[in-house]
């Protein structure tokens, strides 16, 4: 049984795992499977004919093999898996590997320099111990990699009938890392803002109830002498990459959007923002396509909390896809897992966020620590850009 379960994990993982240290956790169950299968044939050896004169010495390794590789595997397994059966299994052939060793140890096998065989089962136990332990159990993420968003404006353009104006955005992604990354959503939005000038010094209690509204990300300000700042309205907003697309390492994706406005418009600023929701292609699979699922306000099925949100008047687009395991072990003993990232917007700017788990599952909000887990475990990563603002009063100026 551990040779079958191991060749299975072992075979996937060295072929279809998307880390270095991944494959080599396939390649060493790989090796490990070879050696259960050998002591199993040397432990009938040992017991019956006794036809090999070592055949006990590797009975006792293969045996030993097998016990450390299903104790890891029962680890892994409580730890990250879903499934009742794997941890049973491993569980089982734990216990089963355990007794094996107690049985051969007990025939009083002869091992020809027992201190060599000692430290090289010990060294190749902790080697196997810590590359297992590095890949599958302690997950480290130090490396973490962020793409930057950058935006930038053009000179406005004047409609003929100069009765509007058009301003050309350039929103560049620049992935300088040696990791790619699924786009899961991208949003631009533009905002209008009217700041009207007083008279005179605004009071020393203006300025504390301005950075009141700093609570507020939406409501953050700067305190002014004169300026009165009141709060931006949506004049335009967009995704600006196509969805399910990747960025591979060290590329670039560039594009242009052009926000378009009345010259008598009655804003006197215009702020711009771009964000992006991606995941690291070396921590999921991303099983095109991401589909459309449903509207907010629509007839679709979605979650509670979402509904809630409409009320106060965020609208919300739902998209979803199948999302597999960066590892066998993983892929096999978890619950199938999916994507579904909501595009929202209302008249105080837009957003992206995306969330990743079992199906059914939509409705439940995941405590801080699990959303921080969940984050470390797919590699999601929110990249902001702005705002970028720009005053108007030179091109409504120009009838």
């Amino acid at each position: 049984m551990t040779t079958l379960l191991l060749a299975r994990f072992g075979l996937e993982g060295f072929v279809h795992d998307l880390t270095f240290p991944g494959r080599i956790t396939g390649a060493v169950l790989l090796a490990v499977s070879f050696t259960t299968l050998v002591g199993a044939a040397a432990i009938l050896d040992h017991c019956t004919r006794q036809s090999f004169p070592y055949s006990g010495l590797v009975a006792l390794i293969g045996a030993f093999a097998a016990l450390v590789t299903n104790a890891m595997l029962l680890v892994q397994t409580v730890k990250n898996g879903d499934s009742a059966t794997y941890p049973v299994l491993f569980a089982v052939l734990t216990a089963g590997s355990a007794c094996a060793v107690f049985a051969v140890w007990r025939t009083s096998v002869a091992i020809p320099a027992p201190k060599r065989v000692a430290a090289a089962l010990i060294v190749s136990s902790v080697i196997a111990i810590a590359n297992f332990g590095y890949q599958n159990l302690y997950q480290p993420f130090q490396r973490q990699t962020r793409p930057l968003i950058t935006l930038s404006m053009g000179k406005a353009v004047l409609s003929k009938d100069r009765t509007a104006f058009a301003v050309p955005v350039d929103i560049t992604l620049q992935n300088r890392s040696d990791v790619g990354f699924y786009v899961l959503g991208t949003e631009f939005h533009a905002m209008g803002k009217k700041v009207p000038l007083s008279s005179k010094d605004r009071l020393r209690q203006q300025w504390r109830t301005d950075a009141e509204q700093w609570r507020s990300p939406s409501g953050v300000n700067p305190l002014s002498r004169r300026e009165m700042n009141q709060p931006g309205e949506m004049v335009e907003a967009q995704p600006w990459m196509p969805y399910g697309q990747w960025v591979e390492s060290n590329d670039t994706f560039a594009t242009r959007v052009v926000v378009q406005l009345p010259t008598d418009t009655p804003y006197d600023q215009v702020a711009l923002y771009a964000t992006a929701s991606l995941a690291r292609k070396d921590r999921l699979v991303l099983q095109p396509p991401l589909d459309f699922v449903a509207y907010s306000w629509g007839k679709g099925k979605v979650p509670r909390w979402v509904k809630e949100q409409q009320k106060t008047g965020l609208d919300s687009l739902v998209y979803r896809a199948r999302v597999h395991e960066n590892n066998a072990i993983d892929e096999r003993t978890r619950d199938p897992r999916f994507v579904t990232v909501y595009w929202r917007f209302s008249t105080h700017g837009a957003s992206v966020q995306t969330s990743i788990g079992r199906k059914g599952e939509e409705d439940r909000i995941a405590p801080p620590e699990e959303a921080r887990d969940l984050v470390s475990r797919y590699g999601l990563v929110d990249l902001i850009a702005g705002p970028v603002e720009r005053t108007l009063w030179d091109i409504k100026s120009q009838r």
